[in-house]
């Protein structure tokens, strides 16, 4: 089959990527069904109150676990979140003023209580008791209470290394009413931070009112944010054929184990449910990120906030077992050595702690291990994080292919060519380990015609990480060929859960005809995110009427709205929710969401050209038009905007605007054959004849074999009485 027969056939979706694990699309096509609901009228979700009974506190641990209590207290774990006292407060509240992208801010106390004068949603300045500290080094941030149940962040922090106010993004001025502004979704708590600072939370998201009841164990993160429940753990104890009280806890001294552990908020990943399942599987609660553009380098190096999952996942160090706690105390939260001792850990002192290894002199900045394998990158203005990928620096790939390496970023006054140089002189072939990261630079690039060539090496080998074949998976969804197609359906039962996820994911952009037998069988998959991926993809191509015809269907639906609606208190969440109730024809829901989108995030247009099309279908066309102006007035010069408001004012039989807007399309961009031809059958419509043969014939100057404008203009020249000139196209 050919490029262009699989191109015609592919069902394209819309990725909604506002947020990484908003990740589902959902197509067009709408079917009526909703499952079993609540008074509410939203299918049922697991309770809100907390699952974990009798959950025990970090002094009852204390009574046998004294030192690891100790350990804990100067932790950055036991200060993710406190109370806002004078001794948790580390800011300037002495009646202190600061002045940033224009806002002057305010800071003082009053009746031991602190208040941060600075702007609301309204655009004014009023007073705000800060409740809670979030974090303490190299910057704390603060929080305050909001309708709904919401804690917001505000925009100023202290940093606590030079001890001065500061913004996080310093020279960006944020609008009031922009969804960055700190009383806005993107500096939501419940949202976006609560659930790595606390222990046991519950988000408790209401979809219904946008109000949140969100709950936890204990404040700040503290041992059952490890351990688990250690309920069972205290009976065993006190048990009187006691033997190993260790067996009733996760057993965190396993690789696996551990990282399962740490994961959850040390990756870039989105919850699955509001229900959190015990499970050995990171994805049964969460979808991870992979090291794919534009969150990350092509090569798989960390550009954006990522944390450290998913680089650690591709590291040697990684594949050969190494856990956190080699390297980080569990307690303390501290290296377990300083400097290179670190890495000697393991590492032969004669062979790497020296000159003829480093090239740098002893105890120099560049003779440490970290800054040739551990780069680092600045992120919330002042927050330094080391890359976990371990890898080694690659000058030779960064003058190829712009990719970053750790020598440059010490001497970057000199090219990546100087390095090279000086790395191929000291060491001599760069890649004799084979390592993947060209493979997946060139994979990664649409301008590569052999990319393909590329995912399929990352692919078949058995050296390269899992995480990297799920990247390759990703790329590989990409390109529209049989090879990609018959690649992505040969992982779909791979032990990996995480290639599973990819290989569905990546499937729904190609007919369902090509691996229907292949993927029905995943709707029951062992693991919940593979489960929700092939519920998307079956309702995206069977539509739902026929998708619930095929076991396992209702159930995997079912755990698909939870996630959307779990998912919805975040703007793009809203405009899934959307997208996914106009999809089964529940036409108020998909409404009030896609409202509630815009009202959290006004930039998201392709909201209101989703809104458009639902309020066009239910003959609110009125309302449509509106909604289209409104995104033009956001992007002016978006051609797929302005064809639609000329088809809709068509619509309305309003012939003049309709013209008006087909000539702004082709001015802005005249790639649409359908532009042509709808705006030439317009003209011929309002008798400007000549001028409809001018823009069909403009069109078939582009698109010579077009059926549809050689018809039109066969038929316009027939009309006319020109059967000779109307032959030509017949």
């Amino acid at each position: 089959m050919s490029v262009a027969d699989i191109e015609n056939l592919c069902k394209k979706n819309i990725f909604i990527s506002s947020f990484p694990w908003l990740l589902f699309s959902l197509g067009v096509g709408f079917l009526f069904y909703l499952p079993k609901t609540s008074e509410n009228g939203y299918t049922n979700i697991v309770s809100s109150e907390n699952q974990h009974s009798e959950p025990i506190s970090p002094e009852t641990c204390r009574d046998c676990h004294q030192k690891e209590y100790t350990d804990w207290q100067s932790s950055h774990h036991f200060k993710a979140m406190e109370i806002a006292t004078q001794e948790t407060v580390l800011g300037d509240f002495n009646n202190t003023t600061y002045t940033a992208d224009g806002v002057t801010s305010h800071f003082y106390k009053k009746e031991d209580k602190f208040y941060i004068t600075t702007t609301d949603s309204d655009g004014k300045p009023h007073d705000f008791e800060v409740r809670y500290t979030f974090g303490f080094y190299p910057l704390q941030q603060y929080l305050v209470a909001f309708e709904g149940g919401r804690l917001q962040v505000t925009r100023q922090s202290w940093d606590s290394r030079k001890q001065r106010w500061f913004h996080q993004y310093e020279k960006q001025h944020i609008p009031h009413d922009d969804w960055l502004h700190w009383t806005g979704n993107a500096q939501n708590w419940n949202l976006m931070c609560a659930s790595c600072h606390s222990t046991h939370l519950k988000k408790n998201y209401n979809p219904t009112d946008d109000t949140y009841q969100t709950t936890y164990t204990h404040l700040t993160v503290s041992c059952e944010s490890c351990h688990g429940n250690t309920q069972k753990h205290l009976q065993a104890v006190k048990d009187k054929n006691y033997v190993k009280g260790s067996d009733s806890l996760w057993n965190v001294s396993e690789q696996h184990t551990e990282i399962l552990r740490c994961a959850p908020c040390h990756s870039r990943r989105g919850e699955i449910g509001g229900e959190f399942i015990d499970s050995n599987s990171f994805l049964d609660n969460y979808l991870p990120e992979i090291p794919s553009t534009p969150n990350y380098y092509a090569d798989g190096q960390v550009l954006e906030e990522n944390y450290k999952y998913a680089s650690f996942l591709q590291s040697k160090m990684y594949q050969h077992g190494v856990r956190c706690s080699n390297c980080h105390d569990p307690h303390t939260t501290k290296l377990k050595a300083q400097g290179n001792q670190l890495c000697l850990q393991c590492h032969d002192t004669e062979k790497y702690n020296h000159q003829t290894h480093t090239f740098h002199q002893p105890q120099s900045e560049g003779s440490l291990c970290v800054k040739c394998h551990m780069p680092t990158k600045t992120y919330m203005g002042n927050d330094i994080r080391h890359d976990h990928v371990f890898r080694i620096p690659r000058p030779d790939l960064s003058a190829k292919y712009n990719v970053p390496n750790a020598c440059n970023e010490c001497h970057n006054d000199k090219s990546a060519q100087w390095a090279n140089t000086h790395a191929k002189k000291w060491y001599g072939n760069l890649n004799k380990n084979n390592h993947f990261d060209e493979d997946l630079i060139l994979g990664s690039s649409s301008k590569n015609p052999n990319r393909i060539e590329n995912l399929k090496r990352l692919l078949a080998s058995e050296d390269y990480p899992e995480i990297i074949k799920a990247t390759a998976l990703h790329y590989t969804s990409e390109i529209p060929t049989q090879t990609s197609i018959e690649l992505l359906k040969s992982h779909l039962n791979h032990n990996n859960e995480q290639i599973r996820y990819q290989a569905v994911r990546g499937l729904n952009n190609f007919p369902i005809t090509y691996y229907e037998t292949e993927i029905l069988p995943l709707l029951k998959d062992k693991i919940r995110a593979v489960r929700i991926a092939t519920a998307d993809l079956c309702l995206n191509h069977y539509g739902l009427q026929a998708a619930l015809t095929k076991n396992g269907f209702q159930k995997a639906f079912n755990e698909l709205e939870s996630f959307i609606l779990h998912q919805s208190d975040f703007a793009s969440g809203s405009a899934i929710a959307g997208d996914f109730y106009a999809k089964t024809e529940q036409h108020q829901k998909a409404l009030k969401f896609y409202q509630r989108a815009l009202h959290k995030d006004k930039t998201l247009n392709y909201v209101r050209l989703n809104l458009a099309t639902l309020l066009n279908g239910q003959k609110r066309n009125s309302e449509a038009l509106k909604m289209l102006q409104e995104a033009a007035s956001y992007e002016p010069k978006n051609a797929q905007i302005v064809f639609r408001l000329a088809l809709l004012t068509y619509e309305m039989e309003q012939p003049e605007l309709s013209l008006k807007y087909f000539e702004k399309t082709i001015q802005l961009e005249d790639k649409n054959p359908r532009v042509y031809y709808n705006y030439g059958l317009l003209l011929q419509e309002m008798g400007k004849v000549k001028q409809a043969e001018n823009i069909f014939l403009k069109g078939l100057q582009q698109w010579a074999d077009h059926k549809d404008l050689r018809y039109a203009l066969y038929t316009l020249y027939a009309q006319q009485g020109q059967f000779e000139k109307a032959k030509k196209y017949q």
